[in-house]
């Protein structure tokens, strides 16, 4: 319960900072503000449903509020991993078209991608469920501590094969399409730090690290929950399995925070400001 509230006080504070600073109102720290919410939203799909069953002397969950979880993890890993790519083309567009990228980067369009991130994660998740829900499950027990789309639909007796077809087809299509929009900007940031100046690598520097940590840091949890959901890790002991399952749930919403707020200077600045009680001007 006090990693839940850790994360809970960390983004609301992250985004309160960015709410209240219009020297914050760009692009790079909009984005930042969807992504806690999102930090906010997914753990927010795993900590009060963990926290029942810890008090609960029966260790069951109801079909209705297995579904609903489902749908919190999915949105969440997707809405993550998206709002993750729009950084890094956010990025590609501030360090490599620094002086149209005002012009390109909108609010208009920043509101347009964000909204297209969330919207479109949540439809797809629902047909996702649409393909699941109707299943006849001939087992009642998910060996996670919460429930996901896999460990329910490998629970049915009935043929699963167009829901294993569209989840494999679409996991493959997102992680493609991201993984490429994140590896071009990338190679273009680095064209232009190995051709430019000094004064514009330590900025690419500065900006892209972050970015570059919460990135890896995500996959990580991500790569493994997917390794553990399609293949046998029996031979790993429980309790790791259990943990490193909940990686990607719990760390990056802990960590995102901390690591964007030490390293990104206007927002460490304005936390050292509040630390120290000086006024913050709006």
């Amino acid at each position: 319960m006090s990693l839940y509230l850790l994360i809970v006080c960390a983004n609301v504070f992250l985004i309160a900072v960015i709410c209240m600073n219009r020297s914050l109102h760009e692009p790079m720290y909009m984005f930042l503000c969807s992504l806690c919410v999102n930090e906010l939203y997914g753990s927010a799909g795993l900590f009060p449903f963990l926290l029942v069953q810890i008090l609960s002397d029966v260790h069951t969950v109801s079909k209705l509020f297995c579904f609903l979880q489902v749908f919190f993890v999915h949105v969440y890993g997707v809405v993550e991993f998206f709002m993750l790519g729009a950084m890094s083309y956010d990025q590609y567009l501030a360090i490599c078209h620094s002086l149209h990228y005002n012009l390109q980067m909108t609010p208009i369009k920043v509101a347009g991608i964000t909204a297209f991130v969330w919207l479109s994660s949540a439809l797809t998740i629902v047909v996702v469920m649409s393909l699941s829900t109707p299943l006849q499950l001939c087992g009642n027990v998910i060996e996670k501590v919460y429930c996901d789309n896999y460990s329910i639909v490998k629970l049915a007796c009935s043929d699963t094969t167009v829901s294993n077809i569209f989840g494999l087809v679409y996991l493959f299509t997102i992680l493609v399409s991201v993984i490429i929009l994140i590896f071009y900007s990338y190679l273009r940031i680095l064209r232009v730090c190995f051709s430019g100046s000094k004064q514009t690598r330590q900025k690419a520097i500065s900006t892209c690290t972050p970015h570059l940590v919460s990135l890896l840091n995500f996959s990580f949890g991500v790569f493994f929950e997917i390794t553990q959901s399609r293949f046998d890790m029996s031979h790993i002991p429980n309790v790791l399995r259990i943990l490193l399952s909940l990686y990607f749930l719990s760390c990056p919403p802990l960590l995102n925070p901390v690591i964007y707020g030490l390293n990104m200077s206007k927002v460490r600045n304005i936390f050292k400001s509040f630390a120290l009680g000086e006024r913050m001007y709006i």
